[in-house]
């Protein structure tokens, strides 16, 4: 009957649910305007610095992952391979923004999401390994959330990169 229980219980955390849901149509449209935006400053490209065009490579493999992640079957080796991937990509992107500064040379507010993942990533990892799905699942929600989905939201006004390269 145990048995039955955690089967049961490990089944219910495989299938997305509707935040679920609205996080990976949310990726998925993010991850167009993105490719949009990238596209259309095509023009512009042999002017944009290396580490801009790896932090924007970093956080499109987080961002084609994402949903990819959330929509498939959950536990299974090729869940985990993808969440490596993404992880690294996150930790990736989260280091290579502290080379990019803001026009004073400093840093800025959104700095401060590349510590939340750079302590988050580790948490998500652990709560894996340890099979804690809830605090696993609630993690990557707040990390989708967070640094991918807002964090990708202010890309595009107030005239940066993305948002001139998509609205101009």
């Amino acid at each position: 009957m145990t048995d039955i229980a955690i089967s049961s219980s490990r089944a219910a955390g495989t299938t997305a649910d509707r935040y679920e849901r609205f996080l990976t149509v949310a990726s998925i449209i993010l991850l167009a305007a993105v490719l949009l935006a990238i596209a259309r400053g095509h023009g512009q490209w042999s002017h944009v610095h290396p580490i801009i065009w790896l932090h924007l490579l970093t956080i499109l493999v987080a961002l084609a992952l994402t949903p990819v992640i959330l929509s498939r079957r959950r536990g299974d080796l090729r869940h985990r391979w993808f969440g490596w991937i993404w992880s690294a990509a996150l930790i990736l992107t989260a280091l290579d923004s502290f080379l990019l500064r803001a026009a004073g040379g400093g840093f800025s507010v959104i700095h401060l999401l590349s510590v939340f993942t750079l302590i988050q990533v580790p948490v998500i990892v652990v709560s894996a390994r340890r099979h804690n799905v809830k605090r696993h699942r609630r993690a990557v929600r707040g990390m989708v959330t967070g640094a991918l989905l807002i964090a990708g939201f202010f890309t595009f006004p107030f005239d940066r990169l993305l948002g001139h390269w998509l609205f101009s």
